[in-house]
């Protein structure tokens, strides 16, 4: 199964947040193995874990898990599919916590905490949520630009 699609804006946004708090639209990203592998792939992380059921099983995990390049790859893509094209992200501050394991759906939530002017461009701060059912993913804040 591929990830599910999210409302990914064709243009990019040009009116400021409704205020802040306002609420991203959720998106499920449902994990598989193929998730997984090829995120790891993607980001030349070879290690065992990302890969090899049974070595991660070893090792303590549930299953292969999610490296953390691949969520911020998602989270990227979360806020940008929201925010359009040609929003810029300038940094991602996240702290990981129950791993993204194949089976386990990651709902990405966000929420505008502040939007100001800066050198001639939009610089939008949103505080992001990825969790599944065995807790919170991932946690933090993303910083982006608008033109």
């Amino acid at each position: 199964m591929e990830p599910t699609a999210s409302p990914a804006k064709k243009k990019t946004r040009k009116e400021p947040a409704k205020a802040t708090g306002e609420e991203l639209p959720p998106f499920v990203l449902e994990v598989t193995p193929t998730v997984v592998v090829a995120g790891a792939i993607a980001s030349r992380d070879f290690m065992p874990v990302h890969h090899d059921r049974n070595y991660a099983i070893e090792q303590g995990a549930p299953n292969i898990f999610m490296n953390i390049l691949t969520t911020n790859g998602y989270v990227s893509r979360y806020i940008t599919d929201w925010a359009g094209p040609e929003a810029m992200v300038r940094s991602i501050a996240i702290r990981l916590g129950a791993p993204a394991v194949p089976g386990h759906p990651l709902s990405f939530s966000g929420q505008v905490i502040s939007e100001r002017a800066s050198a001639g461009e939009r610089v939008v701060e949103v505080s992001v949520r990825v969790a599944n059912d065995l807790g919170d993913h991932a946690t933090g804040t993303v910083a982006f630009s608008l033109p």
